[in-house]
């Protein structure tokens, strides 16, 4: 026999709210009312199993309401936490979301605005590393909302695209610095190309740049712990002087480690590593890796809210763009070099 399905009526009656309160915030309009309200509506929602009818919305709307969610690389672990929380809070007001992962390839890319130019989703959200402005402005036309997340400052525009950034520039910066203050003078850094090579190298340099140390830099293939090892292997072999290497990402920062262990080198009282990104095995390795938090899951989660408040409004607004905080983590991967140590 099939179960009864629950009513926005009965989501209302749970949550003491007017069944167009619950109808507004399954909508997007959750910044429309108190968080309070909000919660609320969210548990009552939770508690009744309450599943909207998206065939008859999408009939009565004109919308799939389904939103894709855009990474790079899903098996880097950076982004499934951040993808989660846009599941959460687009589910929360009645979406699906469909996650593609592009592979960082342009063509993948172009292929998620296609789709969505066709009618399959009301709205993007994520990482594209090789589309601008520029390529994403017919979604603007058609109404599909397109929230960025971006590795570099950004200031709005006139399209209805919206950023959350992350300065990674500074960030990196702020992490290259914090090795000149304990004392090293002879810092490395590995980058793979593409995605936020660029503003991280950018950061570092410019923290090379207020001691006037000559600055090392080593480029491979891939943002991963193979990629790590690799460019570990290379400077080892190259016979240069160093003392401390930040890697681009965590994943090379553990790769890194994988090199210097094995040929016998000591972390950090020989050399020092630093990674960027704070993802989960950062704090599990050992020793704890030194890294920048980027707080992904917040991301997300607001990157979400932007997207499900301009399908809740369908204006075409300028384009917003928003900073996110970043924290150095600093663990035990990074000390003093030795000629600075009691």
């Amino acid at each position: 026999m099939r179960s009864r399905s629950i009513t926005q009526k009965e989501v209302a009656e749970r949550a003491g709210v007017a069944q167009a309160t619950v109808s507004l915030v399954l909508n997007g309009g959750r910044e429309k009312v108190s968080a309070e309200t909000a919660e609320r509506i969210e548990a009552a929602i939770a508690e009744l199993g309450y599943q909207p009818n998206r065939f008859a919305q999408a009939l009565r709307t004109q919308r799939s309401y389904v939103i894709a969610c855009v990474v790079p690389d899903l098996a880097n672990p950076f982004y499934p936490s951040m993808v989660v929380a846009v599941q959460r809070v687009a589910r929360a007001a009645g979406y699906e979301v469909i996650t593609i992962d592009t592979e960082g390839l342009v063509a993948n890319e172009r292929q998620v605005v296609a789709a969505a130019e066709q009618g399959r989703f009301d709205g993007i959200v994520g990482v594209f590393f090789n589309l601008g402005v520029k390529e994403l402005s017919p979604l603007s036309k058609a109404g599909i909302p397109v929230v960025r997340i971006e590795v570099s400052r950004k200031a709005g525009g006139p399209l209805p695209i919206d950023d959350l950034f992350i300065d990674n520039e500074a960030a990196a910066r702020a992490l290259t610095l914090h090795l000149l203050s304990l004392g090293h003078r002879s810092v490395a850094m590995i980058a793979a190309p593409g995605g936020p090579q660029q503003v991280r190298l950018k950061g570092y340099l410019g923290a090379i740049a207020t001691i006037s140390a000559p600055p090392l830099v080593l480029e491979v293939g891939h943002f991963t712990v193979e990629g790590g090892r690799e460019a570990a292997d290379k400077l080892l072999d190259s016979g240069k002087s160093f003392t401390a290497i930040v890697a681009a990402n965590d994943l090379m920062a553990i790769g890194v480690m994988q090199s210097l262990l094995a040929r016998g080198v000591s972390i950090p009282d020989e050399v020092s590593v630093a990674g960027f990104d704070d993802i989960l095995a950062s704090a599990l390795v050992t020793p704890a890796l030194t890294t920048v938090a980027q707080f992904q899951d917040q991301i997300g989660a607001r990157a979400a809210e932007r997207l499900l408040a301009r399908l809740a409004e369908r204006k075409a607004d300028p384009g917003h763009a928003e900073e996110m905080a970043f924290e150095l983590i600093i663990r035990a991967s990074v000390a003093a070099p030795p000629n600075k140590k009691p």
